[in-house]
């Protein structure tokens, strides 16, 4: 027969048995809780510095944005000049080839 003690100590012993493996559970939670924490305060680190790259990215690209319009309205003027002294060019060397078709045709008249 079972002595009453031996079962108490018996429960006493499981129930220290659970708490303790109670207990560790909840410092292992409590480790992995701080290290998620610690990773995330990591990552939220990161991020910033990531937003912060981005946004210098977006500022160097709108400026070079930028840049390219008026470099484009630049080659547009320069092209509207090139085309402006080829007309030219091309109309002096008409002018020049009429004045020299006149001047042959006025010496071989007069001779």
């Amino acid at each position: 027969m079972s002595n009453p003690f031996d079962n108490q100590e018996q429960l006493i012993t499981n129930t220290y048995d659970v708490l303790k493996r109670t207990s560790d559970s909840i410092q292992r939670s409590n480790i992995i809780a701080y290290e998620s924490e610690q990773i995330g305060t990591e990552v939220l680190s990161e991020l910033g510095e990531q937003r912060e790259s981005l946004l210098r990215s977006t500022r160097r690209l709108e400026h070079a944005d930028s840049d390219l319009s008026q470099s484009r309205k630049i080659i547009r003027k320069l092209n509207r000049e090139v085309l402006y002294n080829k007309v030219i060019l091309s109309s002096i060397i008409f002018f020049e080839i009429v004045i020299l078709i006149g001047l042959i045709v006025i010496k071989f008249i007069k001779f």
